[in-house]
């Protein structure tokens, strides 16, 4: 009679792992359990590798501060009048029918109305609309983890002031507060339209900070925290924050998803990012006018614009699967039917118990 060792190495180190699960995070601090998490989820992954590929080619080709550029055209260069304004680049091989996978000179066309090559103005579109996501949601979580922390955690008075706050920016179209801004005093440039986008985007993710802090803040941990005498900041920050932290992940790549197309409706109504710096909504709002006659002037810019937002939805589905400990991983069908012929093995003898 054998034992364990004599089957099938990977049957045993299955059912070690489906019988106890806690051994795969023995002896690994918060941030390893959350990175191992993290790599376990394809779409998390599947969305970071097209997001990454994306700021790399956008910095890469025209280049982008020290960062020389490979791409030929700048976003400003004006090109020769093409008598074919249409894209260059081409995906289909020439044994299905195709001309052959190639860039070309001017891969996603060139607009003959402005003169400039459509690639170098969709990959500054791509910079200039990261720029903006990074500072709103940056702004955005500070001022909305902040005050919606405090205002669950103290409740009260300063709940109240806080909220009566946060109700009268909720009311107030972002819209409309990004035109008067940049109306009454030129903040139409990229670094004014991302501050004022993130210092008014912070409303929705403090009522959730503040709801998951009404929650937490009557736990046992937190008890346990205040009679061994920890200070408020540390149970905020130490205990309840981190338990709030799929929320926040959650809302934050919300926010940044968002922010493009609230971006792109601002430049829609000429408020947004102005010329001669572009941004992908700017390029959508300049060319849509041209859908049928041109279309490839408006999909290539809108294309990017999905892929970022999707990109970060994924991210975002992955980061808060791996901070939420009650996540677990579910087994596959495949993993359970090896489980249960090793259960049968041992009932009839083949295997020590």
């Amino acid at each position: 009679m054998s034992n364990d060792r004599d089957l099938d190495p990977e049957l045993a180190d299955l059912e070690s792992e489906l019988t106890h699960e806690q051994r795969e995070v023995a002896g690994l601090s918060q941030g390893q359990i959350a990175r191992k998490r993290f790599f376990r989820h394809k779409l998390a992954m599947v969305g970071l590798g097209v997001l990454a590929g994306i700021v790399l080619l956008s910095v890469t080709s025209i280049g982008a501060g020290p960062i020389p550029g490979w791409y030929e055209y700048t976003y400003t260069e004006l090109v020769p009048v093409q008598p074919d304004d249409g894209p260059t680049m081409s995906v289909i091989p020439k044994f299905l029918g195709g001309s052959g996978v190639g860039f070309g000179d001017h891969p996603f066309g060139v607009d003959n109305d402005t003169g400039k090559d459509l690639f170098a103005r969709t990959m500054r579109g791509v910079q200039v609309s990261l720029v903006v996501i990074i500072v709103l949601s940056v702004l955005s979580v500070t001022l909305g983890v902040l005050i919606g922390a405090v205002s669950g955690y103290f409740g009260g008075w300063l709940d109240m002031v806080l909220m009566r706050v946060t109700d009268v920016i909720m009311i107030l179209p972002l819209l409309v507060i990004v035109a008067v801004a940049a109306f009454s005093f030129g903040w139409s440039g990229l670094w004014s339209v991302a501050l004022v986008l993130g210092l008014f985007s912070w409303v929705g993710l403090a009522r959730l900070v503040r709801a998951e802090f009404l929650a937490l803040r009557e736990r046992e941990f937190v008890d346990a925290a205040r009679v061994a005498g920890a200070s408020s900041a540390r149970i905020i920050f130490k205990h309840i924050l981190p338990n709030t932290l799929g929320t926040i992940v959650v809302s934050t790549t919300l926010l940044m998803g968002g922010g493009i197309l609230t971006e792109a409706a601002v430049s829609f109504i000429g408020f947004g990012i102005q010329a001669p710096n572009v941004s992908l909504g700017s390029l959508v709002s300049d060319y849509a006018r041209s859908f049928h006659a041109r279309p490839h002037l408006f999909v290539f810019p809108g294309l990017f614009i999905i892929m970022i937002v999707l990109s970060l939805q994924f991210i975002g589905d992955g980061l808060r699967d791996a901070f939420d400990p009650r996540q677990k991983r579910i087994p596959k069908f495949k993993d359970l039917q090896a489980k249960a012929e090793l259960q049968t093995a041992r009932e009839h003898g083949n295997v020590m118990p």
